[in-house]
């Protein structure tokens, strides 16, 4: 039980990385990764709600939506959750940390429209519906694991993003191609924790 549990979370953090591996949540990788404290701001911001978001969405599908044959209203139900949560979490940060709140900008409430943040309550579900053993624990070990994920992508990306604006880039990759150019080789480098997965998986 433990072991599957902590294959899960470590598959959700190297080789089901959501930003690196299934490419979503790219537009706050590239827009909030310039400064450190931005990004793990935003990315903490970003796992609260992964976990919160499904720990209210699977037992809402599975004892509500799924027995009513309403599972048709899965995608509208859970943008509803997530926009309640994301508009909780921005009256907080806004009230208690401010300069967090100033920072993230027009960031914070796009949380609510984070293609990360549905993918994982959806995810989670289809997971459950091809493994009947991947239950509720397991979609939240698997949501907190890809929050951590995205954190890790986020302050991995602004580490070198700023080491980017300390050296010589040649006139014709300045900016954005520059930006994927760092962003591809950061993917590529996950690539190589498959094996450990796999292991453990085994």
């Amino acid at each position: 039980m433990m072991k599957g549990l902590i294959a899960i979370f470590l598959a959700s953090i190297l080789t089901e990385n959501f930003i690196l591996n299934k490419f979503l949540g790219i537009c706050p990788f590239l827009g909030v990764s310039k400064k450190l404290d931005t990004a793990t701001g935003m990315s903490i911001a970003v796992t609260v709600v992964m976990v919160i978001s499904t720990a209210v969405t699977w037992p809402i599908y599975n004892y509500i939506l799924k027995p009513w044959n309403l599972e048709y209203l899965q995608t509208i139900v859970f943008i509803l959750i997530i926009a309640a949560l994301v508009q909780f979490i921005e009256i907080v940060l806004k009230k208690y940390i401010p300069s967090l709140y100033n920072a993230l900008g027009i960031y914070l409430p796009l949380i609510t429209t984070n293609c990360a943040v549905l993918g994982v309550a959806v995810l989670v579900i289809q997971k459950g519906q091809a493994d009947p053993s991947f239950g509720f624990l397991q979609s939240v070990v698997n949501a907190f694991g890809s929050g951590v994920g995205f954190l890790v992508a986020m302050v991995l990306f602004a580490g070198i993003r700023e080491r980017i604006e300390h050296n010589d880039i040649p006139k014709s990759l300045q900016g954005l191609p520059i930006t994927l150019v760092a962003a591809s080789l950061t993917a590529v480098s996950f690539l190589g924790f498959q094996g450990l997965v796999d292991g453990l998986l085994g």
